[in-house]
């Protein structure tokens, strides 16, 4: 229950607090639950998709509602990640001036550029899936993006230099609870399409083959991974996904 409540306290706003003491075995525990945690906030988008649809809003309207109402319910931490991650990556220099960007509390123009693309995206996608009245599929999109945590902090991946969240979740991850997560992930995408089950598999598969490549990339640059690094990950990954769904009639 303690991994529960880190893992709820970390990635949402929801009223629950969590351990007095963290070590690493507590994070990656907690981490090992945050797909969990995203199929909560999945839920809670579908739902807000689904109101806003019998209400009659507009579809896209409705997106951005949701996309909003997500970022709130996650204090904003992913869309920061990714604007500090992208402005990191934009950066000429070695990594300890990349890293220096991504703690500035800033957003540059690549930020923000990766902000609106997101926002944007994830939001038409979202319109896109509620005029098909594919509810799970939008669930699940937001539940994917936090499968890619856990492959972000498989073994094999360090922290870099100075990153407080980083150090305790980098590396964290056995390839046993990856590869379950990517299972129960693709076996759950199989009904995002009924009309064809090969599909939504396809679509997670390739969304979650570009979490780990930014991923590594990002360890690359910033020397090890962050927390930014994995807010950047989340927003990526359901943008890709979301999207793909959205592709299948």
């Amino acid at each position: 229950m303690n991994s529960v409540r880190l893992a709820v306290s970390w990635l949402t706003v929801l009223p629950v607090t969590g351990p007095r003491t963290i070590d690493r075995a507590a994070a990656g525990r907690a981490i090992a639950l945050a797909p969990l945690v995203g199929l909560l906030l999945g839920g809670l988008a579908a739902a807000a998709m689904w109101s806003s649809h019998r209400a009659g809003l507009s579809t896209t309207l409705a997106g951005l509602l949701t996309v909003g109402l997500l970022a709130l319910f996650t204090r904003g931490m992913h869309l920061d990640g990714l604007a500090d991650t992208v402005d990191g990556l934009g950066s000429y220099g070695p990594p300890e001036r990349a890293r220096q960007i991504m703690k500035s509390g800033g957003a540059g123009p690549f930020g923000v550029a990766a902000l609106i693309f997101a926002i944007g995206i994830q939001a038409v996608a979202f319109a896109g899936l509620a005029e098909q009245h594919r509810w799970w599929a939008i669930a699940l999109a937001v539940a994917v993006g936090r499968v890619a945590v856990v492959a972000a902090c498989r073994a094999g991946i360090p922290a870099a230099p100075d990153a407080g969240f980083g150090a305790l979740v980098a590396g964290t991850q056995p390839r046993r609870v990856v590869v379950s997560w990517l299972a129960l992930a693709l076996a759950a995408a199989s009904v995002a399409a009924p009309a064809t089950l090969w599909l939504g598999p396809l679509v997670v598969a390739v969304a979650l083959a570009l979490a780990v490549f930014i991923t590594r990339h990002c360890a690359r640059r910033f020397e090890g991974l962050s927390g930014d690094v994995l807010g950047a990950v989340v927003e990526i990954t359901v943008s890709l996904a979301a999207v793909g769904f959205s592709l299948m009639a």
